[in-house]
């Protein structure tokens, strides 16, 4: 967690209930650090231009919190520089909630979720919203660009992987089970391939395995019902 991050979410009440539950010693040298807004790292940035979706939340006049999912093709939000990310909001169910509300009130906080890895990022900024046609569109993405949605950062922090549970892409796992499948095939093709058990490896014959009697001795190619004769003798 860097210093930024601490100074804006561990209010008064905050660190109260870290003091009453002994967590309070672990976050305090952040809380007494000097620190302006936050820069965006290479693995920062990199996480976030593969997200393809993220929760956005907003706060509106009532006072209440409202979130909002966002999602696109991989890419589609961007890291514009080290303290800016964005994106191209495209047209959905047209209730308009998130961009009334940073009429408001301009902080938000977004959630990047990662499942595979059991990963996360948490983000704290301000938003200002630039309607019309967006730069920040993806080419080829099949979506009404109705504005672009720009996001200067104040914070972030990196969460543990606790209670994450590990979700894979659909692509991912469609993949994964062909692949197993193609193994499969190849094996049972493997199987079919080979000489039937108990028959010898020459494939120009085929001849029966040599068989012995329960003394060890070498017998000719007698079938089962002349051996059980044989021993009954």
């Amino acid at each position: 967690m860097t210093s930024r991050f601490a100074q804006l979410a561990f209010t008064e009440d905050v660190q109260r209930h870290q003091r009453e539950h002994g967590s309070d010693r672990a976050y305090r040298r952040m809380l007494e650090a000097s620190a302006g807004a936050d820069v965006l790292g290479e693995a920062e940035r990199a996480f976030i231009e593969q997200r393809e979706s993220f929760y956005l939340a907003s706060v509106g006049q009532t006072g209440w919190p409202y979130i909002q999912h966002r999602g696109g093709p991989p890419g589609f939000l961007q890291a514009v520089d080290e303290r800016t990310i964005g994106f191209a909001d495209f047209r959905g169910n047209r209730q308009y909630i998130t961009v009334g509300n940073l009429d408001h009130d301009d902080r938000v906080a977004l959630f990047l979720m990662d499942y595979a890895y059991q990963a996360r990022l948490k983000i704290l900024g301000r938003a200002r919203v630039v309607e019309g046609d967006s730069p920040l569109a993806v080419a080829g993405y099949r979506a009404t660009t109705e504005r672009t949605v720009l996001i200067e950062i104040e914070a972030y922090d990196w969460n543990c992987h606790q209670h994450i549970p590990q979700l894979f892409p659909r692509e991912t796992v469609e993949n994964a089970l062909t692949s197993m499948q193609e193994r499969i095939d190849r094996l049972e093709r493997e199987l079919r391939d080979r000489p039937p058990y108990g028959m010898d490896l020459d494939t120009t014959h085929h001849r029966p395995a040599e068989r012995f009697d329960g003394e060890g001795n070498l017998m000719d190619e007698a079938t089962p019902l002349q051996v059980l004769k044989e021993k009954a003798r």
